[in-house]
């Protein structure tokens, strides 16, 4: 909103205004906002749930210190929404295709985890939210998310093609019709694609069309669309399921998410700049560079909720934040095409996710094969079998900050490694 203002103003010679045509100058304004706005909301909403009596059911689950959590305020992910939606629609571009992608996924994922921790803590059922209906919102976001990204012309990428190679409808489609179009050689046009990266590799560009090269050409579009739509919808249920597992300990999912987020940010950065793109070889997106907008608020959110979500707690963010949170970093990485380095990028929640699903099905075999179940590790997820092993639980968030952050490194350097 205050970007139409300041252009508005640009357009008069206002002195100052000018600054609002910066990506810089805008995400930092963003990032000093979010981190302001949950700063100074949160401890007001923490004293409102406390006051409603909204606080965290402890289960016995044999951990140390763990009834101490007993009473502690939930719910408090409206922090981080509020922190991230606010500052995005007072300095990001609202029509941007992007920006309204993140909006709607902070938004709808925010809302299915706010009913899930309102069945739990109003309604007290334990189950929350029953688990059809919650992958059954994650699957309707991927779907719209993935029909959005697949089908808008505003979703482009640019890519240096053969003149020889175009098509009358796609010289028709270059952004600027009155390019001169040689009759030989390379240029870089924008166009639409559903090629991603593939981090490590050499002439890192995956197309996934690729998948379905067994049709005929011309009747191949109705089924990439398909395989892309069912993949955007398995990385954000993956992910959105992987942060909400992870969040067990104060401050884990929280840290680890701003850690993800900061990477993102870079990335999002360099892959909306041509200049830094073509230094890189990497895929130029145009209009991506808002995202960078909404990446310092959500920087700026987690480490603001930080401040009261810390050991020891003063607030739980619930599935209203943990839910979010995961399903904003798998679509942020889809649209910049990093979906493919979520396994590194978000090794913590991978490996939480997978901890879980090891742990349950060597139960089931073991007890099918020997009619007792055994486990893998003492409690799943992980940051529960260190927590039985006698950890503190201040180091055991601490040395996953730490693997999160080489993670992040190594996500980074792959601009360069390949």
């Amino acid at each position: 909103m205050l970007y139409l203002l300041f252009n508005y103003l640009e357009s008069l010679d206002f002195p100052g205004a000018r600054l609002f045509t910066f990506i810089s100058f805008r995400s930092a304004a963003a990032v000093i906002t979010s981190l302001v706005i949950s700063l100074l909301i949160g401890k007001r909403i923490i004293l409102y749930l406390q006051r409603k009596q909204v606080g965290e059911v402890v289960r016995d689950l044999g951990l140390e210190g763990q009834y101490k959590k007993q009473g502690t305020p939930s719910m408090g992910g409206v922090i981080i929404l509020a922190s991230i939606i606010i500052p995005t629609l007072l300095f990001a571009k609202l029509g941007n295709v992007y920006i309204i992608l993140m909006l709607m996924t902070t938004i709808w994922l925010g809302l299915i985890g706010f009913l899930d921790d309102y069945i739990k803590i109003f309604k007290k059922h334990k189950e929350g939210l029953a688990g059809k209906f919650k992958i059954s919102g994650q699957i309707v976001l991927g779907i719209i998310v993935g029909l959005i990204l697949f089908f808008s012309n505003e979703v482009r990428t640019a890519e240096k093609v053969n003149v020889a190679n175009l098509t009358l409808n796609e010289r028709k489609e270059l952004i600027s019709p009155s390019l001169q179009i040689p009759d030989h050689g390379v240029i870089t046009m924008e166009r639409k694609s559903t090629k991603t990266t593939i981090p490590f590799i050499k002439n890192h560009e995956f197309d996934y069309a690729w998948l379905v090269s067994f049709i005929s050409e011309e009747n191949r579009r109705p089924f990439t669309w398909i395989v892309f739509v069912i993949i955007v919808i398995f990385i954000v249920t993956s992910v959105s399921n992987g942060a909400n597992l992870t969040d067990g300990l104060d401050g884990l999912a929280t840290g680890t998410s701003a850690i993800i987020g900061t990477a993102l940010a870079i990335l999002a950065y360099v892959s909306s700049n041509i200049i830094y793109a073509n230094y890189l070889q990497i895929m130029y997106i145009p209009g991506s560079e808002e995202l960078v907008v909404f990446a310092s608020a959500f920087i700026g959110a987690t480490i603001g909720f930080l401040w009261y979500n810390s050991f020891p707690a003063q607030v739980f963010m619930g599935d209203t934040g943990s839910l979010a949170l995961g399903g904003i970093i798998a679509v942020f990485a889809i649209i910049i095409r990093k979906e493919l380095l979520i396994p590194v990028l978000c090794g913590i929640f991978l490996v939480e996710n997978l901890s879980v699903v090891l742990q349950v099905a060597w139960f089931k075999r073991t007890k099918r094969k020997y009619g007792a179940g055994k486990r893998i590790f003492l409690m799943a997820p992980l940051h529960h079998h260190y927590q039985k092993k006698g950890f503190p639980e201040p180091k055991i968030v601490i040395r996953f900050w730490i693997v999160a952050i080489l993670l992040a490194v190594i996500s980074i350097v792959t601009l360069k490694i390949r």
